[in-house]
């Protein structure tokens, strides 16, 4: 059974790794961004809840006395 010749193998991954990021480099150098994003404010509107004027007590069901 003949073995396998992997003195190559290095070369290609190694070229491979290097032409993939050589293309990845291109690709983002092809795309625009923007110079200064700009902060936008938005205000938030308060509505008026009919539990907020009132106190509420939750029970948790663990702190229930057994019954």
């Amino acid at each position: 059974m003949p073995q396998l010749d992997t003195s190559t193998w290095f070369i290609t991954i190694l070229s491979s790794t290097i032409t993939l990021f050589a293309l990845m480099q291109l690709k983002i150098s092809m795309m625009t961004f923007p110079l200064s994003p700009s902060i936008k404010y938005t205000e938030t509107m308060k509505t008026e809840n009919p539990w907020e004027l009132k106190w509420t007590k939750i029970y948790s069901p663990l702190l229930l006395l057994p019954q």
